[in-house]
């Protein structure tokens, strides 16, 4: 037996203790937010980010890459880093797309089958027809659970058009529901359809951000769940579950916003680490009187913590010999080092990768 999720509700309460939780998600938020509009630099936050979600979100999935095998993938290419790598790095092509399509695109189906494409183009996954809506049943489970002992049978596929029709309404109607409960919803519904045969909970997971960009409650994309949801991975399961089969929208919606409240607060200590880290990179690289290349490079070091010389040499419009220049004078003043491997030669940001990657569990929000 299947579930066929009822259409997403117009209109929802929220008892005192979810008025709470929202407010304290809504103010993170909105902090976050501001943080966003005041980057001079926003791709000093937004790549690093964007690619670090793209790992926890696989991670959920059972793929097995770091953050340092995904900047190394954009600096060296295919053939430097394992296989799941390009799975991750897939991530953030689809997610880079869909930000790049808000300002013409509606949030629509049209548009993510379009990501999910993207998502599973040349990877595990593309014999599952990317980009467009399953034809079969499909269920879920461990491996090789059949679908008798399945925990979830999501709906037959005859039903998927109608309730993404719904779906799609609901994400693009003028609701009296705040952004982020509507967004919590969409979420579930989207993951209650399944819609697609592979790539959902990624799709999904990616959709949460691409949906408060388009509602304009994230100027600059800094916010991803999947680090709380991969932290919390069994209740993350739990709670879409028992909305399924208990209705129970209230212990999804705590766990959401909690969610949204821990990782705005925690995008924030790290967007303070890494311009605490450009600043003082700067003042090194002022009290050496190093200027011209080296500067520009450092700009967007922080985007690319892996660097290579034709990288560097493509990335500011130098010569090979000046790209290689600014690398070695970013390596005297300590801001890279060159990585273990011979060829191709790697420099390497090693304290802007710890910014990114450390956990930000010991450290205060004071600004």
């Amino acid at each position: 037996m299947a579930f066929l999720p009822d259409p997403l509700p117009r209109e929802i309460t929220l008892n005192s203790s979810l008025v709470y939780l929202l407010d304290d998600a809504s103010r993170a938020v909105g902090t976050l937010a501001g943080v966003g509009e005041t980057l001079p630099n926003p791709h000093l936050l937004v790549r690093p980010f964007v690619r670090r979600e793209a790992v926890l979100s696989s991670r959920i999935e059972g793929t097995q890459a770091s953050i340092s095998d995904l900047f190394l993938f954009d600096a060296v290419g295919e053939k430097g880093v394992g296989g799941d790598v390009k799975e991750v790095a897939n991530y953030v092509t689809a997610l880079e797309f869909g930000l790049a399509q808000l300002p013409e695109l509606p949030l629509s189906m049209r548009l993510i089958n379009r990501i999910h494409f993207e998502l599973l183009a040349g990877v595990r996954g593309e014999d599952k027809t990317p980009g467009e809506l399953r034809n079969c049943q499909v269920w879920i489970g461990s491996e090789g659970t059949t679908i008798q002992e399945a925990r979830y049978v999501p709906p037959p596929p005859d039903r998927v058009p109608e309730l993404l029709s719904d779906w799609e309404k609901f994400l693009n109607e003028d609701l009296q529901i705040p952004p982020l409960v509507q967004c919590a919803m969409m979420h579930y519904q989207f993951e209650a359809i399944h819609p697609y045969r592979d790539g959902n909970g990624r799709i999904g997971r990616l959709l949460t951000t691409l949906f408060l960009c388009a509602r304009g409650v994230l100027p600059t994309p800094l916010l991803y769940l999947s680090a709380f949801f991969d932290r919390h991975r069994g209740e993350y399961y739990d709670r879409l579950y028992e909305v399924s089969a208990k209705g129970d929208w209230d212990h999804w919606l705590q766990f959401f916003l909690q969610g949204v409240a821990e990782q705005a607060k925690d995008a924030l200590i790290r967007s303070r680490r890494i311009r605490s880290l450009e600043d003082k990179y700067k003042a090194i690289l002022r009290d050496r009187r190093v200027s011209g290349n080296a500067l520009r490079l450092l700009d967007v070091l922080f985007a690319y913590p892996f660097m290579t010389v034709p990288l560097a040499q493509r990335l500011i419009g130098s010569s090979q010999q000046g790209a290689r220049n600014a690398l070695e004078r970013l390596r005297q003043a300590g801001i890279v080092h060159l990585g273990e491997a011979k060829w191709p030669r790697v420099y390497i940001a090693t304290e802007l990768l710890q910014a990114i990657e450390v956990p930000v569990a010991a450290e205060t929000e004071a600004p």
